[in-house]
C-alpha cells in the first residue's frame, strides 16, 4: 500500500479534499496505516472522500481544527475509545437476512442434516459468524438450524458471532430489526421464531428465546489473537476479506483451516475466492470444503 504525498507549488502540503477541515495526504497515510495495522483494512487514495466525510463529523464532536490534531490524538494512548470510532466510521456494515441465499441452501441440504443427527447423538456442533455485523447473518443461519431442528438450543449447538465494532455487536446481541430488515425472512419463519415489539416506540421484530440461546455475541478483531480452541463445522467470513489486501486474505483463509473440523466448510462472499487450494476444495458457488487430511 503505496501513497505518494503531493506538495503544492510553495512546497507546502495542500489539501487532498477541500473541506471546513485541512486534509493533507500525511493526514490521509497516518489514517490509512492505522486502518491497515488495526483491522487489516487497505485504503487507496480513491477513498479519501470518503474519509474526509466520514471523519469530520469525529473532529467537529471533539472540537477539533484539523486532521493533523485528529491523527496526533488517535495515534496516542488517550486516543484509544477514538481510534475504535474511526474504524467503526470507516467500516461499511451491509448486510441483510438470507444474504447470498444459495450458501443458506447449500448448508440446510448438505451440511445440516449429519450435524443434527451428530447434535441429537450428544455430539458437539459449532458455527462460526466472523464479521457477523448487525447479527442478520448468525440469525440466518440460527433460524436455518432451527428448520431442521427445532430444539436445537436444547442440545450442543452454538454460533459464534463476531466483529471488531462494537456497535454492530451490541446491535446484533439486541436482536431487534425493523420491518424492512425482516423482509427477507420467510413469512413462516419469522412467525414461528419472531416475535413482534416496540423500538423507540415503533413496531418492529425481535428474535426469541431460542434464536438468542443459539448466538452468542463477542467483539474480535481477525487481526488479532483468537481465543478459540474448539473448532467449527461452518465458518461464514463473508464479504469481509474484500477490504483487505490478498496478503492479508491469504493469511485469514489459512487460519481458518485449523479450526474447521474434518471436512467443515468455509463459506464466502459472492465477490470473494479462495485462491490457495492446498487446504481447500470447491463445493459449490463460494462455499469450499476442508480437505481431508487438515
Amino acid at each position: 500500500m503505496t501513497i505518494t504525498t503531493r506538495p503544492g507549488a510553495s512546497g507546502r502540503k495542500k489539501a487532498l479534499v477541500e473541506g471546513e477541515f485541512l486534509f493533507t495526504n500525511d493526514d490521509f497515510l497516518s489514517i490509512a496505516r492505522m486502518l491497515y495495522d488495526d483491522a487489516g483494512i487497505a485504503l487507496s487514495e480513491s477513498k479519501a472522500s470518503l474519509v474526509y466525510s466520514r471523519l469530520a463529523k469525529r473532529l467537529r464532536a471533539l472540537g477539533l481544527e484539523s486532521f493533523r490534531d485528529y491523527c496526533s490524538y488517535v495515534a496516542g494512548s488517550e486516543g484509544a475509545g477514538e481510534r475504535m470510532n474511526m474504524l467503526a466510521a470507516l467500516t461499511t456494515n451491509v448486510t441483510r437476512f438470507f444474504r447470498e441465499p444459495h450458501h443458506f441452501d447449500h448448508l440446510r441440504t448438505k451440511v445440516l442434516p449429519s450435524l443434527v443427527q451428530k447434535a441429537r447423538a450428544g455430539g458437539r456442533v459449532r458455527f462460526w459468524s466472523a464479521g457477523c455485523s448487525t447479527g442478520q447473518e448468525p440469525f440466518s443461519i440460527a433460524l436455518t438450524v432451527l428448520q431442521l431442528m427445532p430444539e436445537a438450543a436444547d442440545y450442543d449447538v452454538r454460533i459464534l458471532a463476531t466483529d471488531i465494532d462494537p456497535n454492530v455487536v451490541a446491535t446484533g446481541r439486541a436482536g431487534v430489526y425493523s420491518d424492512e430488515a425482516v423482509q427477507p425472512v420467510p413469512a413462516s419463519l419469522r412467525d414461528r421464531w419472531m416475535v413482534r415489539v416496540k423500538d423507540h416506540g415503533r413496531d418492529a421484530w425481535g428474535v426469541c428465546e431460542e434464536m438468542r440461546r443459539l448466538v452468542a455475541f463477542r467483539e474480535l478483531n481477525l487481526m488479532a489473537q483468537w481465543p478459540m480452541k474448539g473448532k467449527f463445522d461452518a465458518i461464514f467470513c463473508r464479504n469481509v476479506v474484500i477490504y483487505f489486501d490478498e496478503p492479508t486474505q491469504a493469511r485469514i483463509w489459512a487460519r481458518f483451516a485449523p479450526l474447521l473440523q474434518p471436512g467443515g466448510r468455509l463459506y464466502v462472499g459472492h465477490s470473494e475466492r479462495v485462491t490457495d487450494m492446498t487446504k481447500f476444495e470447491n463445493d459449490g458457488l463460494t462455499t469450499y470444503r476442508l480437505k481431508d487430511g487438515f
